[in-house]
């Protein structure tokens, strides 16, 4: 399994783009995923200083609503409707704000999803391929994560999970849902437990995030892999570092599984 960062917060070294935003190329076997998009073209400019083909790609999927996981669909190259998979409330959902661009923004990412793919909504969890999973509507059972966002439940923030020799695969967009309930919630979706966790994990200190409670889970947890990246202040990156000995990845890294 290959795992190509497109869009992420920093960039791995100077000739690759960054911006605030997550965007993931996934090779799992056969299969092509791009899992979100990012905020711009920054996504499509750094694929093509890969190598990469997006015409490739088998399946697209969204982790949530937020503009810097879908405004990239302005962007999109794709000649031809691909299977996008995402939870329904992606195409009615908005920021509550009165800014006309951020309005007529989501306007324009809802027509482009109507028009431009060939939709597989889910509020459940769906096996989009053997072995692939998109996690859908993610149950908080944790004590510790909020489970929301400014007051919005963030019913659609979600993930994608796959099953490998060495148990589940997470990757995550941002973790409104709490990371620590989606990986719960992974478990049980794929039977597994867990080797690899990396993605958003939405831990910023100035929403007070429960950071030693996630540190504890994952101590006990005890996954191989442990990545966090977009929306992730330095402080607990630092933190995930010492503990995990986890590093930091960027635009343009490449992660082997």
């Amino acid at each position: 399994m290959k795992i190509t960062l497109l869009c992420e917060n920093e960039a791995s070294d100077m000739v690759w783009l960054a911006e605030w935003g997550f965007s993931t190329f996934i090779e799992y076997g056969d299969l092509r995923v791009l899992f979100d998009l990012g905020y711009s073209d920054v996504y499509l400019r750094n694929a093509a200083h890969a190598g990469i083909d997006l015409q490739s790609v088998d399946v697209i999927a969204l982790s949530h609503f937020h503009r810097d996981h879908t405004r990239g669909l302005k962007f999109h190259p794709f000649v031809e409707p691909k299977t996008l998979v995402m939870h329904p409330r992606v195409r009615t959902a908005a920021l509550k704000t009165d800014d006309p661009a951020i309005l007529a923004d989501f306007a324009q990412i809802h027509e482009i999803l109507a028009n431009d793919f060939d939709l597989r909504e889910s509020a459940e969890a769906l096996e989009f391929s053997p072995g692939a999973f998109f996690l859908g509507e993610v149950p908080r059972v944790t004590e510790f994560e909020p489970g929301c966002f400014e007051d919005d439940p963030m019913e659609d923030d979600t993930a994608l999970a796959f099953r490998t020799e060495k148990g589940a695969v997470v990757v995550s967009g941002c973790s409104h849902a709490g990371i620590c309930n989606i990986c719960e919630h992974a478990k049980s979706v794929t039977g597994q437990p867990l080797y690899a966790v990396l993605g958003g994990f939405h831990l910023l200190a100035a929403e007070n995030p429960p950071v030693e409670e996630t540190i504890g889970y994952f101590q006990a947890e005890a996954p191989e892999v442990l990545l966090p990246m977009h929306c992730v202040d330095f402080p607990t990156l630092a933190r995930f570092h010492t503990t995990f000995g986890s590093p930091k990845h960027g635009a343009g890294s490449v992660i082997e599984l």
